[in-house]
């Protein structure tokens, strides 16, 4: 640690706008067929999930261990 900084951020490698709305794009969802919006550009032949059905098909998230 250094200055207070520990590094790797969290942020995700990028930085965002917080004051410019995400662009949402609508599809349908390759689960249950209800129409939905994404915050990126489906690609075709990618399965696309709404929310309710992407906690069904997203892995466990790991247990993370703050150092």
């Amino acid at each position: 640690m250094y200055g207070g900084y520990r590094g790797g951020g969290g942020g995700g490698g990028f930085n965002r706008n917080r004051d410019q709305p995400r662009e949402m794009h609508k599809t349908t969802c390759s689960d249950c067929g209800n129409e939905c919006e994404v915050p990126f550009k489906p690609t075709q032949g990618r399965p696309v999930y709404c929310k309710e059905c992407y906690s069904k098909h997203a892995p466990p998230r790991e247990d993370r261990r703050r150092y």
